[in-house]
């Protein structure tokens, strides 16, 4: 089964990282140079939570992590995870 779980992105420039927040996960997040190489993490952090955990939380939506402002100003995806 696939889950997919939404992702906030903060944006990044060339000193600062692009951060990555997947909110229904607690503590998990990434980083990369690039939002590329950010997504990227975020999909291993992921899989990896879920691997550490052994807990499947439902994904919640995107709409409702652009609801919350929190995350205002930040961009928005998700990961699949296997």
């Amino acid at each position: 089964m696939s889950l997919r779980y939404p992702i906030a992105i903060e944006p990044g420039d060339e000193t600062i990282a692009f951060g990555v927040v997947a909110a229904d996960l607690p503590g998990c997040f990434s980083a990369g140079d690039t939002p590329d190489k950010a997504m990227a993490g975020a999909a291993e952090a992921t899989a990896a939570w879920l691997e550490v955990t052994g807990e499947t939380p439902a994904p919640s939506s995107i709409g409702a992590m652009r609801r919350n402002p929190q995350f205002a100003g930040w961009m928005f995806d998700v990961v699949e995870v296997a």
